[in-house]
């Protein structure tokens, strides 16, 4: 059995680098606000999980090649949990969640997921919380319901479970992912192709099962899922594991508050939606506890804590 490297998972940004690796991993979720639109406007309708299958396992397959590396020993099982965790289950919850719920109930319940891992920290890192971090991620879930909830709203049971476990699996996810590093040897790149390969095999017999082989596919469609799957997940999810690996794991949580609020944005330029005067205060506000969240509490009492006066030498 390979020897397994806690410490490589948990090694921080090198000085000065904090934020240069923050806004890497950022991109994750950025390209990810993209899904809706690319599903709306390009996919063929009723194929949630085929979709999820072909955004992941292509991607997995294509990293597995280009790393030449597979898991092994303890890390079979794993790799099949953190894939179930992270594409798995967050996709086929996520697209469960999607078709019983309006879409702004579905994103706001997912919003409670750096709440999840303050809990999920504090009990496999030990990482306690604190109220710098809890009020932000309040403020997260307040900022991005500002922003998708609008007119009338239906409540589905189903749909508000599969919101809640999709926000935990991904939750889950990240705390694992953090918690076991990766194998001396590994990087980001193959770590994500094990994760994305197991996620797609979990997903392949579900969307066969429910929903068979997808329609014919115009060139529409296949822009879609190429971008999707290369984009969407064979550049964006080594970033993610490597932002996990080098970045507070509380803060890591907070950068999914960006998909809503860029689908939003998206919807605005190519949708024609308009955005009122609450979603703008939802987006502002949901941003600023992104950026927050990155702030370590104990800069943030430095950087208010007042300045002693120099002592004033003796005869002056």
């Amino acid at each position: 059995m390979a020897q397994v490297s806690h410490r490589s998972g948990a090694r921080g940004a090198p000085p000065g680098g904090t934020a240069a690796v923050t806004a890497l991993t950022a991109t994750a979720p950025i390209v990810w606000g993209t899904t809706y639109l690319v599903t709306s406007e390009f996919l063929p309708p009723d194929h949630p999980l085929v979709s999820g299958v072909l955004r992941a396992l292509p991607a997995g397959l294509v990293l597995l090649a280009a790393t030449r590396r597979l898991p092994h020993g303890v890390w079979l099982w794993r790799s099949l949990v953190l894939g179930t965790l992270n594409i798995g289950a967050l996709f086929a919850l996520l697209f469960v969640a999607a078709y019983r719920l309006p879409g702004g109930v579905a994103a706001t319940l997912f919003a409670v997921q750096p709440l999840l891992v303050v809990a999920l920290a504090f009990l496999l890192l030990r990482e306690r919380p604190t109220a710098w971090r809890l009020g932000w991620g309040v403020a997260g879930v307040v900022g991005v319901g500002l922003i998708v909830l609008r007119g009338h709203l239906a409540f589905d049971l189903w749909g508000v479970l599969a919101g809640i476990a999709a926000a935990g699996a991904m939750a889950g996810g990240i705390v694992l992912a953090k918690r076991w590093g990766r194998p001396e040897g590994v990087g980001p790149a193959a770590l994500a192709g094990w994760q994305l390969t197991a996620g797609g095999l979990v997903l392949l017999p579900l969307a066969l099962a429910f929903e068979g082989l997808p329609p014919a596919l115009d060139p529409r469609a296949v822009a879609g899922y190429a971008w999707l799957a290369i984009p969407g997940a064979l550049l964006t999810y080594p970033l993610w594991f490597r932002g996990i690996g080098r970045l507070p794991v509380v803060a890591v949580s907070f950068l999914p508050l960006l998909s809503p609020a860029v689908a939003t944005l998206l919807g605005m330029l190519f949708l024609g939606e308009s955005l009122t005067a609450w979603q703008g205060a939802g987006l502002l506000l949901a941003l600023t506890a992104i950026a927050a969240a990155q702030l370590p509490p104990g800069a943030v009492r430095a950087s208010t804590r007042t300045p002693a006066a120099p002592a004033t030498p003796r005869g002056e």
